[in-house]
């Protein structure tokens, strides 16, 4: 059987009144948006944990380490599952109501948010945990013998610091979650994937659909690596990472 190639099925109009493309686009949207959210609730609980994990209180670290083991260690798709199946059968029963009647794409939005974001904070923890413990203790020491306080030698010293060292690999973490926003198609998400899937379904060009849905995927994510390395330039301080160019000795 031999498939019949149409590469201009994407100006073709979809259920709805639109094109297979905007349909596509629509998708590309919800995931940029999904993505977005979720690498902020990710970024900014990864740091609290982070920090956790790395202060003199023995009950901070270990509820750090607990938080951390709990939601790396158990697979996305089952958390996302819990998220929006479970979670609303724990809280109070009008708040578990409440959730229930948000309408979509909103009530499905939301869980999908959470359930990445809250993963994806127990990674984040980890680098800044590493990016803080690979600091010299020296510069702990200065600035408290300058009298910052705890706190403050966190925000002014170490977490600058460390966010300079730790940029690389959180570069990493952000294109996973882009591509961990597939998941959320499991629970009804209107995302990328979710698009993509149902172009096929209504046009049966499965290879078209799926080229076009890989290209948003490849440019979406060269955008962010080249974006993420243009401010680990502007952020680098000369010597500080990475070796120091020897200069030339002239005699």
């Amino acid at each position: 059987m031999n498939y019949n190639w149409n590469w201009l099925v994407f100006f073709d109009e979809a259920p709805g009144g639109i094109t297979y493309l905007q349909t596509l686009l629509e998708g590309l949207a919800w995931t940029i948006g999904t993505a977005t959210l979720s690498w902020i609730l990710a970024l900014s609980m990864g740091t609290l944990v982070g920090v956790a994990r790395t202060t003199s209180m023995p009950w901070a670290r270990r509820l750090g380490t607990a938080y951390v083991e709990l939601l790396r260690n158990v697979p996305l798709l089952v958390q996302m599952f819990l998220w929006y199946f479970v979670m609303p059968e724990l809280v109070p029963r009008s708040l578990g109501d409440a959730i229930k009647q948000i309408a979509p794409p909103w009530g499905i939005f939301i869980p999908a948010v959470l359930c990445l974001g809250f993963y994806t904070s127990s990674r984040v923890a980890e680098q800044v945990r590493a990016g803080i413990e690979s600091l010299p203790v020296g510069q702990r020491m200065a600035a408290t013998a300058l009298g910052l306080e705890p706190a403050q030698v966190y925000r002014y010293v170490l977490l600058p610091s460390s966010f300079r060292i730790i940029l690389p690999p959180l570069t990493s973490e952000l294109l996973n979650l882009i591509k961990n926003t597939s998941v959320a198609f499991t629970i009804g998400l209107f995302e990328l994937v979710g698009a993509a899937r149902s172009m096929q379904e209504f046009s049966f060009q499965v290879f078209e659909t799926f080229a076009l849905a890989t290209l948003f995927y490849l440019i979406l994510n060269l955008v962010v690596v080249s974006g993420m390395r243009l401010l680990e330039r502007r952020l680098a301080v000369p010597g500080f990472i990475g070796p120091v160019k020897a200069e030339k000795v002239t005699s």
